[in-house]
């Protein structure tokens, strides 16, 4: 499907935005590009930091295409930033050590550039996935980027509402590293100490919001420590101690272990959460369901929303709705 349908959907919620942020992804969107990595950056110059960068990717493996991301004058919208994508391919024989060398190569050049290179920003780098953000409301944005002329299999989109930090094109949702990507509703005040364990790991922290480290608590947790995203879940918003005492054994000890394992990574806070990557969706909400989260069925499509009236404008004759219980996850698997 395009993205025409998931720009109408998101704009039924503009009371949940202000107009300083929304943005897309969408999953399949390269197909002549599959395989590699589509790398996306915010330049605020380019004439002066692009070399720089081309520079970090030419060392670590081949840029096989690049171009800037088309855009369309808006009158609301104004282009502070050079939206510019790299389709990468790593050289994995540069990093030997590791058991996933790509994906380690993308989320080294991922965090060096970002914190190293004024001026650049790198917001996406999965495969066969494509980021649209900006600093506008969800119709201006979805126009500028004109994400009705893109295809994929798997959309999210998000309509933000910046309280504690300000709005801005890097902050805008989705946040995307690697073949994860996120949206946010609510607030994770359990940020700072999510934030020392996910740097204690290795990653950076550098686009000025919470959501940035669920993304980077998906990575860990599911592709370096091979956890489920079920288990995942369960990490990030577990049961409370007195729910675990009553669980049947097994499933007791493994709730057990994982708090245990992850204490940092639980997140405190009201928020729903939808996570996707190229096979999957989760969508989950804080322990006590502090922010709604609604999700539809119809044939083999699965919608997650913030509102049932979303789900109904992209599908009219949606026969399953349901509220999931607080922390319990919502998932949709991509079967070939």
């Amino acid at each position: 499907m395009d993205g025409a349908r998931v720009k109408t959907a998101l704009s039924m919620m503009d009371e949940r935005g202000s107009g300083e942020g929304a943005g897309y992804v969408a999953y399949g969107a390269f197909p002549e590009f599959a395989d590699d990595y589509a790398i996306h950056v915010f330049f605020d110059n380019i004439h002066e930091t692009k070399r720089a960068v081309d520079g970090e990717l030419e060392k670590w493996g081949t840029i096989v295409h690049e171009e800037e991301i088309p855009t369309y004058e808006h009158p609301n919208i104004r282009k502070v930033h050079t939206p510019w994508r790299y389709f990468f391919k790593p050289d994995p024989s540069l990093m030997p050590r590791s058991t996933t060398p790509d994906d380690d190569i993308v989320l080294h050049l991922v965090m060096k550039i970002n914190t190293t290179r004024p001026g650049a920003l790198i917001y996406s780098s999965g495969k066969n996935v494509a980021v649209f953000k900006a600093s506008g409301w969800p119709e201006d944005v979805a126009d500028f980027y004109r994400i009705q002329d893109y295809k994929g299999y798997l959309w999210l989109g998000h309509n933000r509402y910046p309280t504690n930090t300000p709005g801005w094109w890097g902050g805008a949702h989705p946040f995307n590293l690697l073949h994860w990507s996120v949206v946010h509703n609510g607030e994770i005040t359990s940020y700072g100490t999510n934030r020392r364990f996910i740097e204690s790991y290795g990653y950076q922290c550098s686009m000025f919001t919470d959501t940035e480290v669920v993304a980077y608590l998906f990575d860990l947790l599911v592709r370096r420590h091979g956890l489920t995203p079920e288990l995942a879940v369960r990490a990030l918003a577990p049961p409370f101690w007195d729910e675990i005492d009553r669980m049947p054994p097994a499933e007791e000890k493994i709730c057990r272990a994982i708090r245990l394992t992850y204490g940092p990574a639980l997140m405190n806070g009201p928020f729903a959460i939808v996570v996707a990557r190229p096979d999957a969706m989760v969508g989950f909400t804080d322990r006590i369901k502090l922010r709604p989260l609604v999700s539809g069925e119809m044939g083999n499509r699965l919608f997650i929303s913030s509102e049932e009236a979303a789900i109904r404008v992209m599908e009219p004759e949606v026969d399953h709705i349901t509220m999931p219980k607080a922390g319990e996850p919502i998932i949709g698997r991509v079967v070939a």
